[in-house]
């Protein structure tokens, strides 16, 4: 006679269902996508977002656990950035990294390809997961794309040490490309300024970074320091 051995089967099964809790207990958000900033884009962008996830074909790609800042909860940026103000929080590492020296602008990438070549190799792995192959090329010149903006961390010598390309899509904008060295909170600094800014132009309803509940612990981590929140996503498009 044999028996089979169930010690991992119920680990599992109270696992998922504790996702499965988690996920229903998320806020919902609806972020409408504006096809007259730049139709072919935004149409594509919110195809992908909507399409089916890859591995959960029941759900939507980017629908459960995004990771959102709801920028109509603050009057001002000094209001959001008070509340992230606690040691080791967005607010505390950005107030840290000005007095360094660091600033965050508006900037023309052709200005810096040799600064975003340098930060785009200058870790084989982030997060725990291989950079693409992609990044190791060097782009010698950027066309910048409409409804799209360009960040950058300068030191204080106006060497470029983090970047971020934020997609403005409708009543949201979300992060596409986002890099740096990762020290002296200048990560922490270039998406609480990008808040900031965003929230004084009374504009847009919420700053997206990708998912919240599929990031490693540390990306979360960092996420939650910068007041980010996992929701689950209704999109609309006109």
């Amino acid at each position: 006679m044999t028996t089979s051995d169930n010690s991992g089967f119920w680990p599992t099964v109270l696992a998922r269902l504790r996702l499965i809790g988690d996920i229903v207990r998320l806020p919902r958000a609806r972020l409408c996508f504006d096809a007259t900033l730049n139709p072919e884009l935004v149409r594509r962008t919110h195809a992908s977002f909507t399409m089916p996830h890859p591995r959960y074909r029941i759900v939507r790609n980017k629908s459960l656990g995004v990771a959102l800042i709801d920028l109509r909860a603050f009057a001002s940026g000094a209001d959001y950035l008070q509340s992230v103000a606690q040691k080791d929080h967005a607010g505390y590492q950005a107030r840290r990294a000005r007095a360094r020296g660091y600033t965050v602008a508006e900037i023309d990438r052709n200005d810096y390809i040799d600064d975003i070549h340098r930060i785009n190799t200058s870790q084989h792995v982030r997060q725990g997961r291989p950079m693409d192959p992609a990044y190791a090329d060097r782009t010698d010149h950027y066309v910048a794309v409409d409804s799209f903006r360009y960040y950058g961390v300068l030191d204080a010598s106006g060497k470029l040490v983090a970047y971020c390309d934020l997609g403005i899509y409708g009543d949201f904008a979300a992060t596409d490309r986002l890099l740096g060295v990762n020290s002296d909170g200048v990560m922490y600094l270039l998406l609480a300024d990008i808040a900031c800014r965003l929230i004084d132009q009374h504009r847009y309803n919420y700053l997206m970074y990708d998912t919240y509940l599929g990031a490693l612990p540390g990306l979360r981590e960092f996420k939650r320091k910068l007041g980010f929140a996992p929701y689950r996503i209704r999109y609309a498009i006109a």
